[in-house]
C-alpha cells in the first residue's frame, strides 16, 4: 500500500508522529505553509528527543569534550581519540532500548550493527566491542526470554561481523521489568590522517547511496524511541530493524577499500531516521542543500512512499558526498563487493532539502533549520530526594553471605552470556570478559594494547543521582587503571525516563553534574555518547543509568595486570582504603541481597583520593612491582578477594580486620584496590605509596584451597566457584 503525499494533516496525525501543537505552529512558522505529509515525517524524525536531544542539549554542553588527545569531540558519528605513532581510536556507545524490548533478537542485533557503522564510516575497522545489560527481575515472567533473545541478537550479529566482544555488564532489577537497556559500544583503530567525516563539500557533487536496499523495516523507529511504552507496545514492532551482519561485513570491507581511493568527500551512516538524518546532517553542516531522488533508491519492496523511503531505517546502509571523477572506480568496488551502489542526488548552493519521488516534489525545506532550529527545552526539574538514612546493620555469618552474593543475580559469574559471544576473533584479545577491563592487542605495533570498561552503579544513581554519576566515571577509570591502562576518554549512554516530570529531569540534571566533575577531576573527556529518554512503561520508570564506557592506552601489553591471584605465598595488600579497611554500607549488595533492604547514601567519590590512588597503581603495574590487580566494588573487598581467587583457583587467607567484620568485608568504600605482590617487594610498594600519601595495608597471603576472611570460617575455592558459576546457568535452563 502507498501512502499518498496528499494525506490531510490533522491534530491527530501530528500527535502520532510525537510532535506536541506548539511544535507543529514552530514547523509552519518556519516553512511559511502546511507541511507535507512526507515534510511532516521528515520533521517528526529529525524533531524528535532521539535525533535532536531536545531536552538534553542545555545540560550536555556543560561535559567536558576537549584533551590533549582528542581529535574529534560529540558532534561526529564518534569521537576519536590519539593513541601514538600515527593512529586513533574511534569509539562510541548507543542504545537500542526499546526496540529490544519489542523484539529482542533484531533489536539488540541491530544495535550492534548501528555502532558498528558508527566507527567504520570515521574510516576505522572496529576491533573490540561491547554491551552494557539491564533486565528486570529474574522471575518477572519475561525476564528469561529477553536475556536469550537479547544475548543471542548480540552475538549473532557481532560474531558473524568478525569483531571480538570484550567486556559489558549484565543487571537485573525489577525496575527495569517493563523497559529493559542495552546499550552497545564499539570501538576501531584509524590511522590520524585518514579519518572521514560527514560535512558535505562542493556544489553539484553526486549524493552516492550505499549498501543494502530500502525495505519498510524501522518506519518511525526513531520516533517510537522517543516515546514511553503504554498498553499497546505490541503494535510497535513493525518499526523495529532487521539486520544482516554478512551485508555489514561486506559494507565495511568495500568502505575502507574506497576510503582508501581518495573518493570519499564526505559519508555518514544511515541510522535513526535512515535517509532524512543523514541527507540533512551531511548538507548542514557544509552549509549545503541536498536534492534527493527516490527513484533512484535501491528497494526490496513494491509502491513504497516517498514518506516510506524517507524514514525507513533498513540497516546496513550508507550516504555519500563522491568526488565525480572516482564514480567509475567506487561503482566497481561496490560491485564487487556485491552491495548496491546508486547516484541519488547532488549537492546544491541553495541550503534546501529537497526530495523529488516519481517527478513530484514531496519536500522542500530549509535545511539548516531543520537540524539547528530543532525545539531545545529547559525543562523543569527538582533536586533529587535524600535517601532514607541507614538503620542499624545487624551483624550476620561473614562466610555464609558471601557465598550468596558471589551466586547472587547481579554478582554471579557472565560465563553463560559472553561464551556466546566471540571473544578471540581477530587474535588481538589479551584478556576476555570476567576481569576489570578487555584489553586488544594494537596490530602493526609491538607493544601497545587498548583497554575497555563500561560501568554504572543504578542504584547508587536512584540515591543520588550526583554521587551515582561520579561514581559511574570513576569506577571505568578504577577499571581501566586496573590493567595498568591510561584512561583516555569515555563516551556515555544516558539512560533515563520521561523529561517531562521534574524529578526525573532533576536525576539527569544531577548525574550529568556529577558526571562532568568526575571527567574533569580524572582528565577523562566525554568524546561521544547517546542520551536514551521515555524509558519507562505505563508511568513506571527506570532508575537513572547514565552508563560510562572508557577506553585506556597501555604502552607495553607485557607489562598488563590481570585480576587472578598470580601463585601461592603472595602477599595482599590494599591500597586506598579507610583505617577499617571499609566502612560504608549504604545501598550496598549486601544490604540489599543479604538483609533485603535499600537505604543510605550510596558511597561519596573523593575524586581528588580517587586519583591519587590510581596514579600510584598504575605505577606500580607498570613498575612490575605488582602481580595481580583488582579494583573493590559490588561487594566490596570480600567479593573482589573471591573472585581474585576463583580466577586463579588459589586460595587465600585474610587477616582480623582492625574495623567490623560486616562493613570491613562488604562495605563499598571507593577507591580502594586489591593488590598482590612477590615476597620482597612490599617494602619497595610501601615506600613508593607513602611519598604518593596513599594508605598502603597488608591484609593477608595467597595460597592453599580455601579463602578464609578474619574469624569467618574458611570456604573451599570449588565451593565459591560452584555458587559462582551455577546461578545463571540454573536461571536460563528455568
Amino acid at each position: 500500500m502507498t501512502i499518498p503525499n496528499t494525506i490531510p494533516i490533522t491534530d491527530e496525525l501530528v500527535a502520532a508522529h510525537g510532535l506536541k501543537p506548539e511544535e507543529y505552529q514552530r514547523i509552519i512558522a518556519l516553512i511559511g505553509r502546511e507541511p507535507t505529509f512526507t515534510e511532516l515525517g521528515i520533521f517528526s524524525a529529525m524533531w524528535n528527543e532521539h535525533c535532536s536531544y531536545k531536552s538534553s542539549k542545555k545540560w550536555l554542553r556543560t561535559l567536558p569534550t576537549s584533551g590533549p588527545r582528542v581529535i574529534q569531540g560529540p558532534g561526529e558519528n564518534a569521537g576519536v581519540v590519539d593513541i601514538g605513532d600515527g593512529q586513533c581510536v574511534v569509539f562510541k556507545m548507543e542504545s537500542h532500548n526499546h526496540p529490544s524490548y519489542i523484539e529482542p533478537y533484531q533489536g539488540a542485533a541491530t544495535g550492534v550493527g548501528g555502532i558498528l557503522r558508527d566507527v567504520f564510516t570515521m574510516g576505522a575497522r572496529p576491533v573490540a566491542a561491547m554491551n552494557a545489560l539491564r533486565f528486570g527481575a529474574p522471575d518477572h515472567p519475561k525476564t528469561r526470554h529477553l536475556v536469550a533473545g537479547v544475548v543471542a541478537g548480540i552475538g549473532g550479529y557481532g560474531n558473524s561481523f568478525g569483531v571480538p566482544t570484550v567486556g559489558g555488564e549484565v543487571n537485573f532489577d525489577p525496575r527495569y521489568n517493563g523497559n529493559i537497556l542495552v546499550n552497545a559500544f564499539a570501538a576501531g583503530i584509524a590511522r590520524t590522517e585518514a579519518i572521514f567525516y560527514s560535512k558535505a563539500q562542493g556544489v553539484g557533487l553526486p549524493v552516492v547511496y550505499l549498501g543494502a536496499k530500502t525495505g519498510r523495516d524501522g518506519v518511525g523507529g526513531a520516533t517510537m524511541a522517543s516515546a514511553e511504552f503504554d498498553a499497546d507496545i505490541d503494535e510497535k514492532r513493525p518499526t523495529v530493524q532487521v539486520g544482516d551482519p554478512f551485508t555489514e561485513k561486506c559494507l565495511l570491507e568495500a568502505c575502507l577499500e574506497l576510503m582508501a581511493t581518495g573518493a570519499v568527500i564526505a559519508i555518514q551512516d544511515m541510522g535513526a531516521a535512515g535517509l532524512t538524518c543523514s541527507a540533512v546532517e551531511m548538507g548542514a553542516k557544509g552549509d549545503l542543500g541536498i536534492e534527493l531522488d527516490l527513484d533512484k533508491v535501491p528497494v526490496r519492496e513494491e509502491r513504497m512512499s516517498a514518506y516510506e523511503m524517507m524514514l525507513s531505517e533498513s540497516q546496513e546502509r550508507m550516504l555519500m558526498v563522491l568526488r565525480p571523477e572516482k564514480e567509475a572506480e567506487a561503482e566497481a568496488i561496490f560491485a564487487k563487493w556485491g552491495l548496491d551502489f546508486a547516484i541519488v542526488g547532488r549537492t546544491t548552493d541553495d541550503k534546501r532539502f529537497r526530495v523529488i519521488h516519481q517527478g513530484e516534489e514531496v519536500a522542500n525545506l530549509p535545511i539548516k533549520e531543520l537540524g539547528d532550529e530543532a525545539p531545545e527545552y529547559d525543562r523543569p526539574w527538582v533536586e533529587p530526594a535524600a535517601p532514607a538514612p541507614l538503620g542499624e546493620v545487624p551483624k550476620a555469618d561473614v562466610a555464609d553471605a558471601l557465598v550468596q552474593l558471589v551466586g547472587s543475580p547481579d554478582l554471579s559469574s557472565r560465563r553463560w552470556v559472553w561464551e556466546q559471544y566471540d571473544t578471540l576473533i581477530q587474535g588481538n584479545s589479551l584478556q576476555i570478559p570476567g576481569g576489570d577491563a578487555g584489553v586488544v592487542r594494537v596490530e602493526d605495533h609491538p607493544t601497545k594494547a587498548l583497554a575497555f570498561s563500561s560501568d554504572v552503579t543504578p542504584r547508587y544513581c536512584a540515591a543520588d543521582p550526583f554521587e551515582g554519576g561520579k561514581q559511574a566515571v570513576a569506577e571505568c577509570w578504577r577499571n581501566l587503571t586496573a590493567t595498568g591502562a591510561e584512561p583516555l576518554a569515555a563516551t556515555d549512554n544516558l539512560n533515563f525516563g520521561n523529561p517531562e516530570r521534574p524529578e526525573i529531569m532533576g536525576a539527569f540534571v544531577r548525574a550529568v553534574q556529577g558526571i562532568g566533575e568526575a571527567c574533569r577531576a580524572l582528565s577523562f573527556p566525554i568524546v561521544s555518547g547517546n542520551v536514551s529518554l521515555y524509558n519507562e512503561t505505563l508511568g513506571e520508570p527506570i532508575p537513572p543509568t547514565p552508563t560510562i564506557a572508557g577506553v585506556g592506552l597501555i604502552p607495553d601489553w607485557s607489562k598488563m595486570a590481570r585480576i587472578a591471584f598470580a601463585r601461592p605465598q603472595e602477599t595482599i595488600l590494599l591500597a586506598g582504603a579507610p583505617a577499617g579497611w571499609g566502612s560504608h554500607l549504604g545501598q550496598s549488595v549486601y544490604l540489599r541481597d543479604i538483609l533485603g533492604r535499600a537505604e543510605g547514601a550510596p558511597p561519596p567519590v573523593d575524586l581528588a583520593h580517587e586519583k591519587r590512588v590510581g596514579d600510584f597503581v598504575r605505577r606500580a603495574i607498570r613498575a612490575g612491582l605488582v602481580t595481580a590487580v583488582h579494583d573493590c566494588s559490588d561487594g566490596g573487598l570480600a567479593v573482589a578477594l573471591a573472585e581474585m581467587a576463583m580466577a586463579a583457583d588459589i586460595g587465600a587467607r585474610i587477616d582480623v580486620p582492625p574495623g567490623e567484620a560486616i562493613p570491613a568485608f562488604f562495605g563499598e568504600d571507593q577507591g580502594r584496590y586489591v593488590l598482590t605482590v612477590e615476597a620482597g617487594q612490599e617494602d619497595e610498594l610501601a615506600r613508593q605509596a607513602r611519598e604518593a600519601g596513599v594508605a598502603l595495608v597488608a591484609i593477608g597471603i595467597t595460597g592453599g584451597s580455601e579463602l578464609k576472611l578474619g574469624e569467618a570460617r574458611a570456604i573451599s575455592i570449588s565451593k565459591l566457584s560452584q555458587a559462582h558459576e551455577g546461578w545463571f546457568p540454573h536461571f536460563m535452563e528455568g
